[in-house]
C-alpha cells in the first residue's frame, strides 16, 4: 500500500487531537473530492513498518486522542490488508485511545454483508479495531459546511463498537 500524507496534531478528522493517515487508492472518484491525487493506488510513499512505528510514536502523548484513517479509501481490500497490522499494534499499545475511519462505502451493504463490494478476509477483524466509522460517498449536491466531521448530508458517523451501532450525528 501507498499513502499520500500523515497529519500529526490533526483536529479536523475526528474528535480531539489525532494522527491522521491518508492512504492512496480509491475507486469512488466522487465529484468534488478534496483529495483527488489519492485516487491513484500508486501515489505517494510506501507504507512500511517504519511508517507504522512513526505513527504509533506520534500517538503516544497523553493529549493525542487517537488515529484517523482516510484517503483515498481505507476500505479498499488491498488497503484493509495493509492497515490491519497498524490497527493491531495500535490497539495493543493504546487500548484506551480510539480509531476513526472515513470510507465512501456503507457499513451494512458494503462492509457487513457477506456479498459486500469490499468485504474480504480481514474486514471483520479490521472493523473490530475501529471505534467510529464515517460512511457513505461524498456527494457534492449534499455538501453542507455546517456538518460536523463529514462533508455531505448522506454521510453517517457510526459508533460501531456499540451493539446497536447508533449514529452520533444523525443526517
Amino acid at each position: 500500500m501507498k499513502y499520500s500524507n500523515i497529519k500529526f496534531y490533526d483536529i479536523s478528522n475526528g474528535s480531539g487531537v489525532r494522527t491522521s493517515l491518508f492512504v492512496s487508492g480509491c475507486t469512488h472518484k466522487c465529484k468534488g473530492c478534496f483529495n483527488k491525487k489519492t485516487w491513484n493506488f500508486n501515489y505517494g510513499k510506501e507504507f512500511t513498518q517504519q511508517t507504522i512505528d512513526e505513527i504509533l510514536e506520534s500517538i503516544a502523548p497523553k493529549y493525542i486522542s487517537g488515529l484517523t484513517l482516510l484517503g483515498g479509501e481505507p476500505m479498499e481490500p488491498s488497503n484493509q490488508r495493509s492497515l490491519l497490522p497498524l490497527l493491531k499494534q495500535f490497539r495493543e499499545q493504546f487500548p484506551k485511545k480510539n480509531v476513526w475511519c472515513y470510507t465512501g462505502y456503507t457499513y451494512e451493504a458494503d462492509l457487513l454483508d457477506p456479498d459486500g463490494r469490499v468485504r474480504c478476509e480481514v474486514t471483520d477483524e479490521l472493523l473490530s479495531y475501529i471505534d467510529i466509522l464515517v460512511d457513505g460517498e461524498f456527494k457534492q449536491e449534499l455538501y453542507d459546511i455546517s456538518l460536523k466531521f463529514r462533508g455531505s448530508r448522506n454521510q453517517r458517523i457510526l459508533q460501531i463498537q456499540k451493539e446497536e451501532c447508533p449514529e452520533l450525528f444523525p443526517v
